[in-house]
């Protein structure tokens, strides 16, 4: 209708840094539209303007190095997905130790093993089990009478010498598309996973190269949760790819 946004505490000639900005609102410099006559005058902005005020978490700045975490983890969680559109989940594989469990494996004089497990994980397992989605195990070492005393009912693979190689059995035997696999590693022997899957993870004390090579870092430790946190990731993702696909 002809109606411009007539700014009252903004001038386009003198604008103001985002760190100079005194107010609560500031401009966050996404993207500037301006014909040839006003950038040849210096200005970004002029003639007929328009305002959109951008979601806290789909504006972040930039301007030093620490800035880049926080954009990375907004990504992550409000929802870049590559240029495939992301498929729904219908396989998460989990590495045992380090994720299931905190890593630690207690041996008694017997030299029976022990570990512990958080219940939120046990908590987490059914609720994706519940939204159709199948949980798998993992492990490099034999730790099937500990998962055999654990109520998880996940199928597991344990003394695993190539872990990327079962990924892709188990791909291949389900007919599904990496797209539809999600992966949650801690440990160098994960980081071909990781980097294979549609969605992937790491609890927050992963190993760095595992770190570097997942899509998602956990706040919670491996054993602590972390199995809970990254279903309820992928619960968040899939909301909102299917609110995307409804508008």
């Amino acid at each position: 209708e002809n109606k411009m946004t007539e700014p009252q505490n903004l001038n386009p000639a003198k604008r103001y840094r985002r760190q100079d900005w005194p107010g609560e609102l500031y401009e966050n410099g996404s993207f500037y539209f301006a014909k040839r006559h006003l950038i040849e005058k210096g200005y970004l902005q002029g003639g007929k303007m328009a305002y959109y005020e951008m979601r806290a978490e789909h504006s972040v700045d930039i301007d030093i190095d620490i800035d880049w975490p926080i954009a990375e983890q907004r990504v992550l969680s409000f929802g870049y997905f590559g240029k495939e559109p992301l498929k729904e989940v219908k396989l998460l594989v989990c590495s045992v130790d380090g994720c299931l469990t905190n890593g630690r494996i207690y041996v008694t004089e017997d030299q029976k093993e022990m570990v512990s497990y958080d219940y939120r994980d046990l908590v987490g397992i059914d609720l994706l089990k519940k939204r159709g989605i199948q949980v798998r195990l993992i492990s490099e070492r034999d730790c099937s009478k500990t998962l055999s005393a654990m109520p998880l009912g996940c199928l597991a693979k344990v003394n695993v010498a190539n872990k990327l190689q079962v990924l892709e059995d188990w791909q291949k035997d389900m007919g599904l598309s990496w797209k539809e696999v999600a992966y949650l590693g801690n440990e160098e022997s994960d980081v071909e996973c990781l980097k294979k899957t549609g969605m992937s993870g790491v609890p927050a004390d992963a190993c760095v190269v595992a770190q570097k090579a997942a899509g998602y870092i956990c706040k919670s430790n491996g054993g602590c949760g972390a199995v809970r946190e990254f279903a309820e990731h992928i619960f968040l993702l899939l909301e909102k790819v299917n609110s995307a696909r409804k508008q």
